[in-house]
């Protein structure tokens, strides 16, 4: 395994030096140019140039990747160029935020659907399935600006339950106040995919030989499911989980943070980009292919360790 691993992590480099490379020519050639958002009205020319200078512009762009390249490693990630904060320090407050934010609502919402993909397979065809199916349906059509809205609407504003906007970690009540709305709006946007997948993944292992034979001798549903279907799907489950991770991190949390105004790596990104901050830009893109990577690492680790068919392939 651990040979594996290396292995995995060595075939991960050039994965990571392409969507590095691309997003930064992407930044440099088509974003803002620094430069001009920080030079002012009717800059001169050796204000300019001691911008570019200072901002390190005044070399190829080749030369800027490397340094870039160089830098991630150490996690050196330069200074936001509207704030001048490092962007490391800004990335250790601000992930934590959205990892408390987004993470409940990921959690119980893979429960959930595992629960009704599960109900939906036992009884196929019937009623229960047709209602299931049904929700799912709805939930796929959603789109998620609407429900942020819809749900701001309902539980902030005519209900009162909940605060419209802003974050606080300072009690668990105070975060379970600010937590909540976004945690539903989470399982809305993700329960009608989820469930769709989790009932077409039941459906399939209720026929496996193994499960038949194991209903035939009478035993329970639960031992069944313990023993024999949930061994079975940990692959495709862990599949599901991990890749939700960063998705949800860096879209998801990108409209629900800029919405509740919620101080997360969604909300930082989404200034970055309205402001043409690259080096927060750059980082965060550096971060969420490390983040998928390391994803499809940990996935087919798992795969591997709870599949021996697949560890003695």
């Amino acid at each position: 395994m651990g040979r594996y691993l290396l292995r995995r992590a060595l075939g991960a480099i050039p994965l990571l030096v392409g969507v590095t490379l691309l997003s930064f020519i992407i930044t440099q050639g088509l974003g803002t140019d620094p430069v001009w958002e920080l030079a002012g009205r009717n800059p001169t020319s050796a204000e300019i140039n001691e911008l570019q200078a200072q901002l390190g512009r005044d070399r190829s762009w080749l030369m800027q990747y490397v340094d870039y390249l160089s830098g991630l490693p150490r996690l050196e990630l330069g200074h936001s160029l509207m704030t001048g904060e490092s962007v490391r320090s800004l990335l250790i407050r601000s992930v934590p935020v959205t990892l408390a934010l987004m993470v409940p609502g990921l959690v119980i919402g893979i429960v959930l659907a595992m629960v009704l993909g599960y109900l939906a397979a036992r009884w196929k065809g019937r009623g229960l399935d047709r209602l299931i199916s049904s929700i799912s349906t709805v939930g796929m059509s959603l789109s998620l600006v609407i429900v942020v809205m819809l749900c701001q609407m309902v539980f902030s504003v005519w209900l009162a339950w909940f605060p419209a906007r802003g974050w606080s970690t300072e009690t668990l009540y105070q975060w379970l106040l600010h937590v909540t709305v976004p945690t539903i709006i989470v399982i809305m946007i993700n329960l009608g995919h989820n469930v769709r997948f989790f009932r077409g993944l039941w459906v399939e292992g209720l026929n496996l030989p193994a499960v038949q034979s194991a209903r035939a001798f009478g035993l329970p549903e639960v031992s069944i499911f313990r023993r024999r279907l949930l061994p079975w799907a940990i692959g495709p489950i862990m599949t599901r989980l991990v890749f939700a991770i960063p998705i949800l991190l860096f879209s998801g949390s990108l409209v629900i943070e800029s919405h509740f105004g919620i101080p997360g790596v969604g909300r930082v990104f989404y200034n970055a980009i309205l402001s043409g901050d690259q080096p927060v830009v750059l980082a965060v893109v550096a971060l969420a292919s490390v983040l998928v990577v390391v994803a499809l690492t940990i996935v087919d680790a798992s795969v591997r360790w709870f599949d021996p068919r697949v560890r003695l392939s």
